[in-house]
C-alpha cells in the first residue's frame, strides 16, 4: 500500500515505514497527520475529494536537516551595485507510520 501525499507545495510518494526529507512541519517528536491526494492498495485505487475524505496519513517528525548551499550574486553595469546573497533551506525528516483508508 502507497499513498501520494502533498506538503510545501509538492507531491511525494510514500509507503509505511519510510524517512522523507520535507519542508519544515511542527517540532522534534510531534505527530503530523497529512491529507493524500491518492490511495493504492493492490488494485483499489482513492482517488477524488469524496473517496479520500476520510482517508489520511500519519507521520512522525524524526529530525531535521539543512539542504545544499545555493548561492547567487546580482551586478548592474554603471552604477557600482553589486550584491551576493545565499540561501540554505531547513527540511524536517519525518517518518511515515500509517496509511489509513478510513
Amino acid at each position: 500500500m502507497y499513498a501520494v501525499i502533498k506538503t510545501g507545495g509538492k507531491q511525494y510518494r510514500v509507503e509505511k515505514g519510510q524517512q522523507i526529507n520535507v519542508e519544515l512541519v511542527g517540532g522534534d517528536d510531534d505527530k503530523v497527520e497529512l491529507k493524500p491526494v491518492l490511495v493504492v492498495d493492490g488494485d483499489t485505487v482513492l482517488a477524488g475529494p469524496k473517496a479520500l475524505s476520510k482517508a489520511k496519513v500519519t507521520a512522525k517528525v524524526v529530525g531535521e536537516n539543512k539542504g545544499p548551499k545555493v548561492t547567487g550574486f546580482t551586478y548592474k553595469n554603471k552604477t557600482n551595485s553589486s550584491r551576493r546573497w545565499g540561501h540554505r533551506q531547513r527540511y524536517s525528516t519525518i517518518e511515515i507510520t500509517g496509511i489509513s483508508k478510513g
